[in-house]
């Protein structure tokens, strides 16, 4: 270092000092010579290992910044990864919502088909019964003097005559349907009868339904002798 080389000088001069006062001139200028000669030697040594020390500091400072450069690229890739991470996340949720909202619609298509077929099945059955109701109608007429009309609504009129022995021509009237479970129910009732609750609920325990009519028929001619 420049301190060491310092001192070095300073105690070179004292040894020449001290070698004067010993030598003779001769003597001490074939020293000097060789003084001069080490010192360029030396200055020449100095000179060469303060440009290596240069360029030690400037390599070093390349380490530093590559390494701050290759700490930033590192840092750079582990963000991107992160991205990328999340990115690949979401990807992967959408494609579960996918797949979940798929299975939700075959679902609602299967439970769609289920509530047609039902539905069809238990209109296919309301209309064979009205048919067979229909195909009941001659036999009625002939024997209990009554009229069966089809109306609004899929909706049967029954209209009854020959009850009230004092006009003849007087009708008696109920109106019946199948509700949606299937079931027959009285719609409408003239004029009103207290039993009709009780012979609707029979027939459709018993699913008699010529007994029902007669029923009927019969509650209609009681009433008329009040």
């Amino acid at each position: 270092t420049e301190d060491e080389i310092i001192l070095f000088e300073r105690e070179m001069k004292e040894f020449w000092t001290k070698l004067k006062s010993i030598y003779g001139t001769e003597q001490i200028n074939q020293t000097l010579a060789l003084r001069d000669s080490c010192k360029e030697s030396i200055k020449a040594l100095s000179e060469k290992w303060s440009k290596k020390l240069k360029e030690g500091d400037l390599m070093i400072d390349k380490i530093k910044e590559y390494s701050n450069e290759i700490l930033q690229q590192s840092q750079h890739i582990s963000e991107n990864q992160e991205h990328l991470t999340e990115i690949k996340s979401n990807l992967n949720q959408e494609e579960e919502q996918k797949k979940d909202l798929t299975n939700s619609i075959q679902e609602l298509k299967e439970e769609l088909m289920k509530k047609k077929e039902i539905i069809s099945s238990k209109n296919k059955a309301a209309k064979e019964r009205v048919e067979r109701l229909c195909k009941s109608k001659v036999l009625f007429e002939e024997r209990l003097g009554l009229e069966i009309r089809r109306i609004h609504d899929e909706q049967l009129q029954f209209i009854f005559r020959h009850i009230d022995h004092k006009d003849p021509d007087k009708p008696y009237v109920f109106t019946l349907s199948i509700n949606e479970q299937g079931d027959y129910e009285v719609t409408s009732c003239t004029p009103p009868l207290d039993c009709i609750a009780e012979l609707q609920l029979k027939v459709r325990e018993t699913n008699n339904f010529s007994a029902f009519v007669a029923n009927i028929r019969k509650a209609f001619t009681a009433l008329s002798y009040k």
